[in-house]
């Protein structure tokens, strides 16, 4: 994308809104109110609002590399919280997606520098589900179905915060597990039943 370009694109973009509603931006000036977070990878080929076919307003989002949800990370934890106690959202969507360059630079052994303490995350997962990995000989299934299990660890990190916990307990909020394809634009819900998974675990991480 040429740089110079993007201050014409957004003055035909603020064209194209006004020409729908004149009131468009006066509405969005005055306050959101998204019913759902999403927490994707920060690919510039996984935009959340067009993937969703949302407006703005009505995805609250949050990226980083291989969508992580990393307890000690500020960053993802003040979204969480913000999004739950201030926001009221009803529903989390996790969005992992085939062709994640962060998933793929975990199963490598290479040092990454700085990278290095976020792909150990990813690579915690690896570890978590080593026998069922190590079984899928085929090197693309095998980084597909890591790619999908990351997302899962993910989801079950949000559903361990209290934030979380309180408002399923209040109002049913619900956690889900996503994936975009690359290869054919699709969403996936991956239908994780959380609480299988949890089911033997979760008085270890329950919190009142």
């Amino acid at each position: 994308m040429d740089i110079g370009n993007i201050l014409k694109n957004n003055q035909a973009w603020v064209k194209n809104k006004l020409n729908v509603d004149s009131d468009y931006f006066k509405k969005m000036s005055q306050g959101q109110n998204p019913k759902v977070l999403y927490i994707g990878c920060s690919d510039s080929r996984v935009t959340a609002e067009e993937i969703m076919g949302a407006e703005p307003g009505e995805i609250f989002v949050h990226r980083n590399i291989a969508n992580m949800v990393v307890s000690i990370d500020l960053n993802v934890m003040s979204v969480i919280n913000y999004a739950v106690d201030y926001l009221n959202v009803d529903h989390i969507i996790v969005c992992g997606h085939y062709g994640c360059g962060g998933v793929q630079a975990a199963m490598q052994s290479k040092d990454m520098g700085i990278l290095n303490p976020w792909l150990r995350n990813i690579r915690d997962v690896y570890r978590l589900h080593k026998n069922e990995l190590d079984k899928i000989s085929d090197d693309q299934k095998k980084y597909e179905r890591l790619v999908e299990l990351n997302v899962q660890e993910q989801a079950i990190n949000i559903i361990k915060t209290a934030a979380v916990q309180k408002a399923y307990r209040k109002k049913g909020l619900r956690v889900y597990g996503w994936i975009f394809d690359m290869y054919t634009g699709l969403l996936k819900d991956l239908n994780i039943d959380f609480e299988k998974i949890l089911e033997k675990i979760m008085e270890i991480y329950h919190l009142d």
